[in-house]
């Protein structure tokens, strides 16, 4: 994300005016919802994670165990087990 210095953008009585409310500290202005797009909309990132929950799914039905699983990953065993139990939620 990067700032927009608002007395560039915005009209002076604007600013004049929202900085009765904030004067000198950052403020976030949230995108329109018809603008806003879905968690990993923009990156490769939702897709590795099912491709990595998949394998680690795939590779505990092989026998491995949750510790070893845990260790490969860098996961916690929760985490591990969280992931196998939605997979088998979801495909089982």
């Amino acid at each position: 994300m990067s700032y927009i210095k608002a007395a560039e953008l915005l009209p002076k009585d604007l600013v004049e005016l929202i900085q009765n409310y904030i004067d000198g500290e950052y403020i976030y202005i949230p995108k329109k919802e018809k603008n806003k797009k879905a968690w990993g909309a923009n990156t490769t990132t939702k897709a590795d994670l099912a491709d990595r929950n998949m394998s680690i799914y795939e590779k505990y039905s092989n026998g491995h165990s949750v510790k070893e699983l845990a260790d490969e990953f860098y996961l916690s065993q929760k985490s591990i087990q969280r992931i196998i139990l939605n997979i088998k939620k979801k495909y089982c």
